[in-house]
């Protein structure tokens, strides 16, 4: 390099840092060519004449350098002389730039590789792929699903209950019946101004406001503000507009008799649903098939005017007739608690068949229930002891021990036996009511005084085994098959089991447990001429499209002869008649026949006889010349040892008057008969008093 070549670049030379004490904006007028070096007295410097940098020692030493402001260069270029504000002499030097003059970027041009094209088109391409093909899916194959699933969303299925079949009696008058009703629910969610609204509702639904705002403000999505709210109440609050508040069927049961025939017809639940006597059993007849009703509903689950109503008829129950008659259920109810009011009587049972069809006409216990208070009843009481509660029955099963001596023709009603005044039974001794000395009694006086050992002594002749089927043959031990809940069998041993005592005690009526609606079973045999149709409580069904059906006619069973029959008809009407253990069971008019019965009640205490107290009884039918009614009545008196014929017969009395009345019965054209009831009323020889001699139950 000559003389004449330019200053070679400095810029190694010079310190990196840019001093902290020196703006750092570019000045704005410096030369764009670069300077050349200067000397000291500003001329030029020869080439190859190094500059001292700035701040560095001009002894040569390598010490740090001293903070020295730089040069700040003036408009024309020329650097300032001085130094800071204030003057004061400063090193001279050329201010240099760190980049030449007129570069400002490196020549390399800025250039973009096809990988990266590549990669920004798959950046791009593939979400709007993945898009498109998502909308094409959801537009083209999902499209009818998802509108099929937003429509399912809008949705509310509201249920249609079926009216539940009535009850009526045998006249068509009802026992229960079922109204419409709805049931006031809300959606929390949907009500605009819960205390508004509760305020709108208090009075209608009768409840307070601040339980009604409690439920409105709830988390939930359903409540239940009330049940079983009558039609114009409804329409009273449909009226209000008021969102979110909701209506779904509620029907009400009704049992305008109320107690009367309660226990037969039973009852149903909350929901509805029979849960005793006809309502039970009748389940699947009374209860129908309800509907449904799919609405497309909007905000506040309001229904959309042009969308979607679509509604599946309910189908009402059947009617179900009962054989019952009203009026006669309620005498025989009234009579009932007549009886359990006297002070000793805790349970009283009666029932009223008709002897040509074994149709119940009447069937009851004191204390009965209301249906509609059955939530509010002593659940002891919500059952039917007609047909489920056994006793032993007493002195009226001493029909079925005289009719087996008959049948088997081990005597005949004008047989004379000499009855002692008790027996030796095995370990025990039996006695009749009153102890006696030996009487001749014929076997027609044998039931009339109700002897106990007269009676044993025609069993012994009929045995066992063939008793026992006599019994069955009665419908003793079986279920009766009415169409009622719970009924019992009662309790009949087998004869193989029999002991001794236990063999004198079943033709007696101990050792054997019956129900009030078997022993009237038994004595409508007796009545209609031997022969037993089992008890029936259903007349017939009639279907909302009103085809009536009469469910088939139970078959009838031939218990004994017609001959036989009659005769024990005769027999139990000497029971009725002057010197039989029940003259209180006449009814002016017509002629009765029937048998007391006074068994030991057993203590559930002990499990024992003792303390028991009695259960008394009287079976009958009139009129007994052309019987059409069986009256059976038994009264549970633990405290009292009163005989049948002494609180039981009139009873039956009152019940059996009424009954003939009411059925229009014509009085019995006949007079009653004279009866032999010893030995020598047979002979026509005065036995003085009563006829017959001492009587007992």
């Amino acid at each position: 390099m000559g003389p004449s070549d330019p200053p070679r670049d400095r810029r190694r030379d010079l310190p990196r840092e840019r001093p902290r004490d020196l703006p750092r904006e570019r000045p704005r007028d410096l030369p764009r060519e670069r300077p050349r070096d200067l000397g000291r007295d500003g001329a030029p410097s020869p080439r190859g004449a190094r500059v001292p940098r700035a701040g560095a020692p001009r002894d040569g030493s390598r010490g740090r350098p001293a903070s020295v402001p730089r040069p700040v260069p003036s408009r024309d270029g020329a650097p300032r002389a001085g130094g800071p504000r204030g003057g004061g002499a400063t090193r001279s030097g050329a201010f240099e730039p760190r980049r030449p003059a007129g570069r400002r970027h490196s020549g390399r041009a800025l250039t973009v590789g096809p990988a990266r094209l590549w990669w920004g088109l798959v950046l791009v391409v593939v979400p709007l792929l993945v898009v498109t093909t998502r909308l094409v899916w959801l537009q083209g194959v999902d499209g009818s699903d998802l509108a099929y699933r937003a429509e399912q969303s809008r949705l509310a299925e509201y249920p249609l209950s079926a009216l539940r079949g009535a009850i009526l009696d045998r006249d068509g008058n009802p026992f229960a019946y079922t109204v419409d009703a709805s049931r006031v629910t809300a959606d929390p969610q949907a009500v605009e101004d819960p205390e508004r609204t509760a305020l709108a509702l208090t009075a209608l639904l009768d409840v307070p406001v601040d339980e009604l705002t409690e439920q409105l403000t709830g988390d939930g999505r359903y409540v239940v503000l009330a049940r079983q709210v009558p039609p114009e109440t409804v329409d009273a609050i449909q009226d209000l507009g008021l969102a979110g508040v909701l209506f779904e069927d509620d029907p009400v049961r009704l049992y305008p008799t109320g107690t009367v025939g309660g226990q037969v017809v039973g009852f149903t639940g909350r929901d509805g649903t029979g849960l005793g006597g006809v309502e039970l059993r009748f389940e699947d007849t009374l209860a129908g098939t309800d509907g449904d009703r799919r609405v497309e509903v909007g905000s506040g689950n309001n229904p959309i005017p042009a969308g979607i109503d679509e509604s599946t008829p309910a189908v009402d129950g059947s009617t179900v007739e009962l054989t019952l008659d009203q009026d006669v259920q309620f005498v025989m109810e009234q009579r009932l608690a007549q009886a359990c009011a006297d002070g000793a009587t805790t349970r009283a049972s009666a029932v009223v068949l008709d002897v040509h069809t074994g149709e119940v006409v009447a069937m009851g216990s004191c204390p009965g229930y209301d249906p509609a208070q059955a939530g509010r009843t002593d659940p002891e009481l919500l059952g039917n002891p007609v047909v489920s509660d056994v006793f032993e029955p007493g002195s009226v099963m001493k029909a079925v021990t005289l009719a087996a001596a008959l049948e088997e023709g081990v005597a005949e009603p004008d047989t004379v036996l000499n009855v002692n005044g008790h027996i030796q039974a095995g370990d025990v001794v039996v006695t009749d009511a009153h102890d006696h000395a030996p009487v001749d009694w014929t076997v027609t006086g044998i039931l009339a005084k109700s002897s106990n050992v007269g009676t044993i002594m025609l069993a012994r002749e009929v045995g066992d085994e063939r008793l026992e089927e006599y019994l069955r043959a009665f419908g003793v031990g079986a279920e009766t098959g009415v169409e009622l809940p719970g009924e019992s069998a009662g309790i009949l041993q087998d004869s193989a089991e029999w002991t001794e005592s236990r063999a004198a005690n079943v033709p007696i009526g101990q050792g054997v447990s019956v129900t009030t609606l078997q022993m009237a079973s038994v004595y409508q045999a007796i009545a209609n001429d031997g022969v037993r149709i089992p008890p029936r409580v259903v007349s017939s069904v009639t279907a909302p499209d009103g085809t009536v059906t009469t469910p088939d006619a139970p078959e009838p069973v031939r218990v004994v002869s017609e001959q036989t029959a009659d005769d024990l008809a005769y027999m139990l009407e000497a029971v009725v008649g002057p010197g039989g253990t029940a003259p209180l069971a006449q009814v002016e008019g017509y002629r009765v026949a029937g048998k007391t019965g006074t068994a030991q009640r057993a203590n559930p205490e002990c499990n024992c006889y003792d303390g028991g107290g009695y259960v008394t009884t009287f079976v009958g039918f009139a009129p007994a010349d052309d019987p059409q009614y069986v009256v059976a009545v038994d009264l549970e008196r633990p405290s009292s040892s009163a005989e049948g014929g002494q609180v039981a017969a009139p009873v039956f009395a009152d019940v059996m008057r009424h009954v003939l009345t009411d059925g229009g019965v014509v009085p019995s054209g006949t007079a009653r008969p004279e009866f032999a009831i010893t030995r020598e009323d047979l002979t026509g020889a005065a036995a003085g008093g009563p006829p017959g001699g001492p009587a007992g139950d």
